[in-house]
């Protein structure tokens, strides 16, 4: 069976449904699990059309402070359970994690948190993603299968932004944070994007302020990680920067088990 999954931060599920560019896309795709980050609603203000679709159930998690972060999963594949959150109090309140398992692996959708102008908020997010890591490191270490995706908000290597030197010191592109995706990496997971493609150019994410996305002077902040011993299990895994709609596109990649 071939599962094909996607990830877009849709930087606010109100704002997207109403353009044409999101409706094109969304009444074509073919995927079998759509995951979207920073929801930014509640489940009443969100259209109607978004809240029935036909062939998918969906779930929700949203912050305790309105307006803000959330993530939703559109599924067309029975879930055995929906966890939401990672499971700890104090990294739980923002509304950032779906955790949705599956009979061949474990999903998890997540909106990462951002770690703010000046670092502001960098030792929140470093308590978040450690945190996830041994969750993650828990399921593989038991023999099950495990899905990271979301906005991970960090852009990893010199290759995953188009002006590094200018990217210096910028959230998202700390040390910490690179160094993170050193440690997922070295723990035994595979980001399936660079199985199939290690060029350059290849972004996720442009700036409004900057017409960035017209020059694609990006940064590739969203990813699909799973455990290395379902790399076989791979075929595929894609940008779609020809999706538009948000500052934001989305990311695929196709299973099969």
């Amino acid at each position: 069976m071939t599962i094909k999954l996607l990830s877009w931060n849709v930087n606010g599920i109100r704002a997207v449904s109403k353009k044409k560019e999101f409706w094109d896309w969304f009444d074509n795709t073919d995927a079998d699990i759509i995951n979207f980050q920073e929801v930014r609603a509640e489940t009443d203000q969100i259209p109607k059309k978004l809240l029935d679709v036909e062939g998918y159930k969906n779930y929700f998690n949203k912050a305790e402070k309105k307006g803000y972060s959330g993530v939703a999963t559109y599924t067309k594949i029975e879930p055995n359970d929906i966890i939401q959150g990672l499971g700890i109090e104090e990294l739980d309140h923002e509304g950032r994690v779906l955790k949705i398992e599956y009979p061949d692996f474990i999903l998890f959708n997540i909106y990462f948190p951002n770690s703010g102008s000046e670092a502001k908020r960098l030792d929140y997010k470093v308590a978040f993603c450690d945190a996830l890591l041994d969750i993650m490191l828990e399921y593989k270490n038991n023999g099950q299968n495990v899905v990271v995706t979301g906005d991970y908000n960090i852009a990893h290597n010199p290759i995953d932004v188009y002006n590094p030197a200018n990217c210096e010191g910028k959230s998202g592109y700390l040390p910490e944070e690179r160094a993170w995706l050193d440690k997922v990496e070295e723990a035994g997971f595979i980001d399936t994007f660079r199985l199939f493609d290690e060029g350059e150019n290849n972004f996720t994410w442009w700036s409004y302020r900057t017409r960035a996305r017209e020059r694609n002077a990006g940064w590739r902040l969203d990813y699909f990680y799973v455990n290395e011993e379902m790399k076989d299990k791979v075929l595929n895994a894609e940008i779609l920067s020809d999706v538009y709609g948000s500052d934001h596109c989305p990311v695929t990649v196709e299973l099969d088990f």
